[in-house]
């Protein structure tokens, strides 16, 4: 081995040590997944020691970045599939983004509304979709008091819910 090539595997192993980290986070966005994203920065890297003698140090980074992205890219060529998806619903794609987050917000506010006990009822047993009985050892009260919090959380709920025009939304 040369002087020379001595020096440009130094220069290369210094610039591996202070890149890896950064184009494995990159790979890591790409893929999803650590190995693969391991496997893609080894690529890379590969494909950038071959050149190496022409790249210039300031854009070295940027080099492999572009060559990392064309990795991937090249990968999921080889390598996709068409994947079947259900069915739209078309009632809930007329629906806007603002309208969604609304809906969120009024949810929100209507819970801020309720007794706390009633509140963590309501949210336990419906939005993380938990039994009965799972709420009360959760809240350390009885299934009896679970069933009327809910019961008396929904009930206000609903009178809430009664726009000025006598409908319900």
């Amino acid at each position: 081995m040369t002087p020379q090539d001595r020096e440009r595997d130094a220069s290369f192993a210094q610039f591996v040590e202070v890149a890896s980290p950064g184009l494995l986070r990159t790979a890591w966005l790409l893929t999803g997944s650590s190995e693969a994203a391991h496997e893609l920065v080894q690529a890379t890297l590969v494909k950038a020691y071959v050149r190496w003698p022409q790249i210039r140090s300031e854009s070295a980074m940027a080099y492999c970045r572009r060559i990392l992205a064309n990795e991937r890219t090249d990968r999921w060529r080889r390598t996709r599939r068409e994947v079947p998806v259900a069915e739209v619903d078309t009632r809930s794609a007329d629906r806007s983004d603002t309208a969604t987050s609304d809906d969120r917000d009024e949810v929100v506010r209507l819970l801020r509304g309720l007794p706390e006990q009633q509140r963590r009822v309501v949210v336990l047993r419906y939005y993380c979709d938990l039994s009965e009985d799972t709420v009360a050892d959760t809240l350390g009260i009885s299934v009896g008091t679970v069933k009327s919090s809910a019961s008396r959380a929904l009930a206000a709920l609903r009178a809430q819910l009664v726009v000025q025009e006598g409908e319900i939304r």
